[in-house]
């Protein structure tokens, strides 16, 4: 009786997906839509619109000072965008603060996630004292950095005479400002790929450990066939993660640096934001966003594909 009980609902469930052509009810697709509802009228107001009016303006010789969308230039703003030589140089500075950042930020948190994970005791004070620090607003961070970078009395400008070392200048030279704002960086968003690693780090199972400890391997064995191999995953996931993330910078160059010295060290975004609010170029402003976009698009789109490449060749190995 209880087998038959239990069948019935299944073979009830298969009868219905026939009936359907296996698709769901279309009460349950009406229910669907309905929660789905306000996430999408905020997705359509927030994101869809936005971009959709700046395309529009990008097509306008529109400036921020006045009203309306002015006259029509078609795709001069972005011919003016893609022969600028103070776009390229800001996407440059862009690149390079990721291709700085991004290895650290990647490795680093890896790094101090399977050590914090190898404590027995007390396991949530180093979890919670590495992520602190990504809570904490950027204004604050870049206020507490630069006092540390003032030179005679910084923090660290004193800690590079403790060794003997003359510390560069942080915020006057192009290789001292980079340096500045890698260290800050790395302090300040650290905690959120750590936390990532981290809950991956638990969700393998202990027998796993278990096993291989019963096998002879020791702690660098584990951590080297087991760990590493199966937060592949992850480590690809937080890497595009980061690749975005840094594309992106604005806020701890624009506080600390204001994109200087000489601004070379302004990224694409204060780029944008500059020619859009201080040069009142608001059309020209929004067709480099449009080409910023389609760059990050790109990058997306690329990884997805690796990915899903990688995926099949996996598959096509498994089923050998």
């Amino acid at each position: 009786m209880t087998t038959s009980a239990l069948a019935a609902p299944a073979t009830g469930a298969r009868t219905e997906l026939r009936a359907t052509g296996g698709r769901a009810p279309k009460g349950e697709n009406r229910a669907g839509w309905l929660f789905a509802t306000p996430f999408l009228v905020l997705y359509v107001l927030f994101l869809i619109g936005p971009v959709l009016i700046g395309v529009a303006i990008s097509l306008f010789n529109t400036t921020t000072v006045t009203s309306g969308v002015g006259s029509w230039v078609g795709l001069s703003n972005y011919a003016d965008v893609l022969s600028s030589g103070d776009f390229w140089a800001s996407m440059w500075h862009s690149v390079l603060f990721t291709l700085l950042t991004t290895p650290l930020l990647v490795l680093l948190p890896l790094l101090f996630a399977i050590l914090a994970s190898r404590i027995v005791r007390n396991q949530w004070f180093y979890r919670l004292a590495f992520f602190a620090p990504y809570v904490v607003p950027s204004s604050a961070v870049c206020l507490i950095f630069a006092f540390m970078y003032t030179p005679q009395t910084g923090l660290i400008t004193n800690v590079f005479g403790w060794f003997g070392l003359t510390a560069p200048n942080f915020l006057g030279s192009t290789s001292g400002a980079w340096f500045a704002v890698v260290l800050l960086t790395l302090w300040w968003t650290f905690g959120f790929n750590f936390i990532l690693y981290t809950a991956a780090i638990q969700d393998i199972s202990e027998e796993v450990y278990e096993a291989a400890s019963i096998d002879g391997a020791g702690p660098w064995q584990q951590i080297s066939s087991i760990t590493v191999p199966l937060l592949r995953p992850t480590m690809s996931l937080v890497l595009i993660l980061q690749v975005l993330a840094s594309l992106k910078v604005f806020d701890q160059i624009y506080i600390l640096l204001a994109g200087g010295p000489n601004y070379s060290t302004r990224p694409v975004i204060e780029y944008i934001y500059d020619t859009g609010f201080t040069s009142y170029r608001g059309g020209y402003a929004a067709a480099a966003t449009m080409v910023y976009f389609v760059i990050l698009v790109a990058v997306s789109v690329g990884w997805i594909l690796v990915r899903n490449q990688r995926a099949a060749a996996a598959r096509r190995e498994s089923t050998r």
